[in-house]
Formats: structure tokens, C-alpha cells, sequence
């Protein structure tokens, strides 16, 4: 309490500066919203483009699968399950070390020193998710950041949407140069995410207050720096920490914050079916008696859906105040269609079983932005927000370790137990997310008797 009291204080003397020296920043709603609408067309398109690349790469394997990848490559499904869970265990693995300094995808790309390009690259798949999340904090307000949110993860569904697209075409190229189709699908993605990397670097800003590329391109003059900085802070002070490092005080703030527990374990719970989607889609497509090369294409449908929910989820969140219903509403919707699939393993109308399985690939992810503007809102702290938003994202990784094993080889075709458990699963998350909404709802209850600050759901 002692070093929040500190910052609040030092923010509100950075705020109130401008005052003593009679030069009070002012600015009209006008200004503000021509200012907003060019952060919009300037951060917002980087970091989504830094996150297609990033899910490109992630995600591509599902349609490797289809161009006969284990056999060429000699493994097993359980092999390939490992392998799955080895990348998510990396990357959460390195989630704690990037959110122990305040900074922004900028900072996070910027400091590499000392290591290899291996451990370069696995750092920076590691930290450049939840730092995008921190950064949209510090460029937006309060109410603006769970339609920000949700733009940012469009990155990640819009791979998601493309990559099926893109593998339809690519795995074609099999036997040109002796390679296989899938060869050439690492090949020409991995290519383009250099290409994204290197462009990222040198073109985002640094920060809101000092808004210059690395190449030197300033976006904003030094009044509408101000502006863009003074006013996220006059809506939140907690947002300006002083100092680069987070403190051991946050740290164990956030680390004992037993609030957070029902948000971990619904994004645990609710993600992981996901990423067994992710990688199987286009097989149990192919499995319904479609086309396999076809089969990539056709699981696209479900993910273009996906980007429109997950637009209208942070809008609706923004527009009513509203996160935690929004996130019960996405789970359960999931958890009707999880059923519906459970229920349909047996069924061979084949085109019925696409279209509930397209239908649940567009909600398997709806809530999840608006889950995380939740959390991020709730954070008393810059320091517990930056880590707040690493657990978040560790938690989503985490859930990839479990789904990488819900498919098994014994189950197949029809994977019976595979999505039973994905049932049980869901069904968890539809609790947790009762869970977090309730323990908000009594917590605001006993704050308002004691007149403190309220909790957001």
C-alpha cells in the first residue's frame, strides 16, 4: 500500500506540474479524437502485424499435418503432441523473465543482450504478446482498451483465418526444388515473419511521451505527445510508474492476488480445446470425407467469424462497461457448441459435423480479449498490470500444454474421449467465469461501505 501511495502521489505531481508553472496542457474532445484515430491507424496496425507473424509461425504446423508431415518426418502423433507441448512450455517458461521490466514491445525487442539468436527468438516470442497488451494500456484510456484489445488480437485470428488460405495454396508447391509442400510452407512463412520482425523494429515508437522510431520518425509534435501522455494518466495516475524495473512489493502483490485465480484457471480451461483445434481442425475436416488439401482452406470459414466476434465482444465491452458478463457470455455460447461437437462424434452427416465445428472455431476465442482489458483494468499498479498481463498470457500458453494431448492416436478417427474431455474442460471455464463474476460483484458491495475504489467487471 506504501509504494501505491507513492506512485499516486508521484503521478499526480507530474499532472499537476503543468499548473505551477502556468502552463497548464489543454486540449479540446475534438483534438483528442483526431489524436486517438491516428495512434488507431499508426500502434494498432504494428502490433497486429507483429502478432499475424507471430501466430503465422505458431499455427502453421496444423496444416502441415495434412501434407503427410510425420510421415516424411518420421514421428509419431505423440511425438508431434510433445513437440506442441515443448513450444508452449518454452515460451511460458520465459513469460516471468520479460515481465519484470516496465516496457513496451520497443524496449522488449531493443534489449537483447548477450544471448543467442535461438534464445533471441524464443524471448522474443515470449514477451512480445503481453508487452503489446501493456503497451495498448499506456497509449489508451480505460474505457477505449478493450476494442483495442480485441483489434490487437485480430492478429492472431487473422492468421488463424489466412494461414488455411495460404497452406492451400503453398502445399501445392510439393516437389518443387525436391521439397515437400510443408518444407516450403515453413520456408516462405518463416521468411515473411523476418521481413515483419525487421519492419516492426524500425518503425514503432518508442512510447507516448517520446513517439520516434527507431529510424527517427517522429509521429507527433511535442504538444500532441503531451496530450496523448496526460490524458491516460488523468484517467488513470496508476498507469505512470517512475522507475523501469517492477518492484518486490508488486511482484508480491500480484503473485498472492488470490482475485486472479478463477481468471487463470477459466483461461486455462477454455483455451486449451483451442490449440487441439489449432493443430487437428484440418484433419478432422478431412476425417468428415472432404478433400485434404481442401481441408485447410474450409477450416478458414470458422476463424474469419471469429475476428467479427471478436471485434463485437470489445465493442459491446467498451460501449456497456461490461467485461466479465461478455466473458460468461463467449464461454458459454463455447460451451453449447463444445457440446453440440460432443454429441455429433458419432453422426455420419458430414456436413452437419462441419458446420458445428465451424461454428465452434468462430467462439473458441471471443472472450478472450475482453478477459484480458478485464484484468488489465483491475491491476492497482503498473508494475502488477505488466505482470498481470504476463500471467494472462502465460496462462494461455499454458493451456496449449494441455491441449497438445486432448487428440490422441489410440482415438482417432473419431476422437471420443478426446472431446468429452474438452467438454469437461469447458464446462470448468463456464464455472470460473460465474466465479470471477461473483467475487467482483461482493467485493464492490463491501467497497462501497468503506468508500474505497471499486472493482471492474
Amino acid at each position: 500500500m506504501a509504494d501505491e501511495k507513492k506512485i499516486s502521489e508521484f503521478s499526480e505531481s507530474q499532472l499537476s506540474r503543468s499548473d505551477d508553472e502556468g502552463q497548464e496542457i489543454t486540449w479540446t474532445e475534438e483534438e483528442e479524437k483526431a489524436l486517438v484515430r491516428r495512434v488507431d491507424f499508426l500502434v494498432m496496425p504494428l502490433l497486429i502485424l507483429g502478432f499475424f507473424a507471430l501466430q503465422l509461425d505458431r499455427g502453421n504446423i496444423g496444416n502441415a499435418l495434412t501434407d503427410f508431415f510425420l510421415r516424411d518426418v518420421g514421428i509419431t502423433q505423440f511425438q508431434f503432441n510433445v513437440g506442441q507441448q515443448l513450444l508452449s512450455a518454452g515460451i511460458v517458461l520465459l513469460e516471468g523473465w520479460t515481465s519484470g521490466m516496465d516496457r513496451g514491445p520497443d524496449r522488449c525487442l531493443h534489449s537483447k543482450r548477450g544471448w543467442g539468436r535461438i534464445l533471441q527468438l524464443a524471448y522474443y516470442l515470449a514477451g512480445f504478446i503481453p508487452a503489446g497488451l501493456f503497451t495498448i494500456t499506456r497509449w489508451y484510456k480505460r474505457d477505449e482498451t478493450s476494442t483495442r484489445f480485441s483489434a490487437y488480437f485480430i492478429g492472431n485470428m487473422l492468421a488463424g483465418a489466412c494461414s488455411g488460405l495460404i497452406a492451400y495454396g503453398i502445399l501445392h508447391m510439393r516437389g518443387i526444388g525436391g521439397l515437400a509442400g510443408w518444407q516450403w510452407l515453413f520456408l516462405i512463412e518463416g521468411l515473411f515473419t523476418i521481413l515483419v520482425g525487421i519492419l516492426f523494429i524500425m518503425l514503432f515508437p518508442r512510447s507516448s511521451g517520446t513517439p520516434v522510431s527507431l529510424l527517427g520518425f517522429r509521429y507527433f509534435s511535442e504538444r500532441e505527445a503531451q496530450i496523448l501522455q496526460q490524458r491516460v494518466l488523468r484517467d488513470d495516475p496508476t498507469k505512470f510508474q517512475p522507475r523501469r524495473n517492477v518492484s518486490w512489493a508488486e511482484a508480491k502483490s500480484t503473485f498472492t492476488n488470490w482475485r486472479l485465480l478463477p481468471h487463470i484457471l477459466l483461461t486455462l480451461t477454455c483455451l486449451a480445446p483451442a490449440t487441439t483445434m489449432g493443430s487437428y481442425a484440418p484433419s478432422l475436416v478431412v476425417s468428415f470425407g472432404f478433400d485434404r488439401l481442401k481441408s485447410n482452406a474450409m477450416v478458414s470459414i470458422g476463424a474469419w467469424c471469429l475476428i467479427i466476434g471478436n471485434l463485437l465482444w470489445g465493442f459491446i465491452a467498451d460501449k456497456t462497461g461490461r467485461r466479465g458478463p461478455m466473458v460468461f457470455l463467449g464461454i458459454f455460447i463455447l460451451w453449447g457448441l463444445t457440446l453440440g461437437n460432443r454429441l455429433l462424434v458419432d453422426s455420419t452427416n458430414g456436413n452437419l459435423r462441419f458446420g458445428v465445428l465451424t461454428a465452434g472455431i468462430a467462439f473458441q476465442a471471443t472472450f478472450h480479449a475482453v478477459h484480458g482489458s478485464w484484468l488489465a483494468l483491475n491491476a492497482k499498479t503498473a508494475g502488477e498490470r505488466s505482470i498481470t498481463m504476463a500471467l494472462f498470457i502465460m496462462s494461455a500458453n499454458l493451456s496449449g500444454i494441455i491441449g497438445s494431448q486432448l487428440f490422441q492416436a489410440t482415438d482417432a478417427p473419431l476422437y471420443t474421449t478426446g472431446w468429452t474431455v474438452i467438454l469437461v474442460l469447458v464446462s470448468l471455464g463456464v464455472v470460473m467465469s460465474i466465479a470471477a463474476n461473483v467475487q467482483y460483484w461482493v467485493l464492490n458491495r463491501v467497497q462501497r461501505r468503506v468508500g474505497e475504489d471499486k472493482y471492474h467487471y
